[in-house]
């Protein structure tokens, strides 16, 4: 089987739901394919925000080099878009030392990125969109939405009558192209071929009694000082670093709400709940090969497993 041209695709996933143990096989199948390891995390990109994100720790890394870690400050975002560029470029840099670039990381929306790239659309005309949107003044954003779905019913359905931007949007692709927006997005999703994906699973109670676990050794690691130090900084932490799961939680703890107890029992509640979206998030990729864990069973035997499969030809 021919390599696939496209870095993103020569690439090697290894995700999974939060807690299955991603980093520690990570590190061991990197060393079985000499490879590097970029984080496929919209969290960890974060300075300062370790104990909450699980951010592997020097020693966790195993002398491994990891990358895409440490490049935010928590005031700052990056799209999905930026996110991509940046992976990129790193598995450039990796390859450029006769190395491979191993993603780790449970982030659904930048594994679909990775695998399938960002759908856009043709560019902006001016004079298409300003005839749109005077159109949209005069008759009423009603009337734009009552037109496209006649012509795209899938996405007036998903689309609100007010929400003029969009419905202008999608009137303008389909004035430039002659197809539905939503035949565009259609084709956008077809699964990348030849690439590497395996997700990790757990039987879930085996799952949800490490996430309860993890969750706890968070507070003994002092997540509440984290998020306390965060709080305290200059400027105010981003709205995707204070939506972080456990985040958001400890800020309204220390802002009045919860006691300490209730905090940690709705972190766990939480994120068994983003566990289970990650799983069904990877089951419907079919570029995702699963990989059942045997309880306790260790991260080298897992990573064997994988590299086995990896170096046997198979794609997933």
């Amino acid at each position: 089987m021919s390599e696939p041209a496209a870095p993103e695709h020569r690439a090697i996933y290894l995700t999974g739901p939060t807690a299955s143990g991603k980093s520690a096989v990570g590190v061991e199948l990197a060393r079985l394919l000499d490879a590097e390891i970029l984080a496929l995390d919209s969290m960890t990109l974060y300075r300062g925000m370790d104990v909450g994100t699980a951010k592997a720790t020097t020693s966790e890394r195993g002398g491994v080099p990891h990358h895409l870690i440490d490049v935010l400050d928590p005031w700052e975002s990056a799209s999905v878009a930026q996110y991509r560029g940046w992976a990129i470029e790193a598995i450039r840099d990796v390859e450029s030392r006769g190395r491979r670039a191993l993603f780790v990381g449970g982030t659904a929306l930048y594994l679909k990125a990775m695998l399938r790239g960002l759908f856009e659309g043709p560019g902006a005309d001016p004079v298409v969109r300003e005839r749109l949107e005077a159109e949209a003044e005069a008759q009423g954003d009603a009337a734009l939405h009552a037109r496209l779905a006649m012509l795209d019913p899938a996405t007036a359905a998903r689309l609100h009558p007010n929400d003029r931007r969009r419905i202008v949007r999608a009137l303008e692709v389909i004035e430039l192209t002659g197809t539905a927006f939503s035949a565009l997005q259609r084709q956008h999703e077809r699964p990348a071929s030849g690439v590497r994906v395996f997700a990790l699973e757990l039987p879930r109670p085996v799952l949800y009694d490490r996430i309860n676990r993890r969750v706890s050794a968070m507070f003994d690691a002092g997540l509440v000082d984290e998020v306390r130090r965060l709080q305290s900084a200059p400027r105010p932490l981003s709205g995707v670093a204070a939506q972080g799961v456990g985040y958001s939680e400890v800020i309204a703890h220390l802002e009045g709400g919860p006691g300490l107890d209730r905090t940690i029992d709705l972190i766990q509640i939480r994120t068994r709940q983003f566990a289970k979206r990650q799983g069904t998030w990877f089951r419907g990729l079919a570029e995702v090969a699963p990989l059942a864990m045997e309880p306790g069973e260790p991260a080298e035997a897992v990573a064997k497993r994988i590299a086995a499969r990896i170096e046997g030809g198979g794609e997933g």
